[in-house]
């Protein structure tokens, strides 16, 4: 009989450990409070192993984790710059200087862009393009 108590409480521990760490409420407390989003499989999977093993704690953990928005992956973050901010990084001939651009991006949002990463995606513009945005270039 002892035995039999030990692998229940045994049983028991391992079944209470595993239906709170498949909770992405507390694996991931930094995604509380989104709305929508991609869902995260791997909450979705941990949750779904809940609910296959253990039916209500694993539904309990499925609501959980829709109602704090864990099972979402974190979102991208965006961010505006008014065009006006903007004007010092414009040369004379209507060119971005990546060195301004980035001074000004740094100090008005706080991120440090890879400007001259290789990857980046640059397209030109125009004089109209600039006036359209109430941006002037300084020729």
């Amino acid at each position: 009989m002892r035995t039999f108590s030990r692998v229940t409480g045994g049983v028991l521990a391992v079944t209470l450990i595993a239906q709170l760490t498949a909770c992405g409420t507390i694996l991931y407390p930094e995604r509380r409070g989104q709305i929508d989003g991609k869902v995260d499989i791997a909450v979705v999977g941990m949750d779904a192993i809940g609910i296959l093993f253990f039916v209500i704690p694993g539904l309990i953990a499925f609501g959980i984790d829709f109602a704090t928005g864990a099972i979402y992956l974190p979102g991208g973050q965006q961010a505006s710059l008014a065009p006006e901010k903007l004007q010092d990084a414009i040369g004379a001939d209507g060119s971005i200087d990546h060195a301004r651009l980035k001074a000004i991006l740094h100090r008005e949002l706080g991120q440090d862009l890879p400007l001259d990463d290789p990857r980046l995606i640059q397209h030109s513009g125009s004089a109209e393009q600039l006036a359209a945005y109430g941006l002037r270039t300084e020729a």
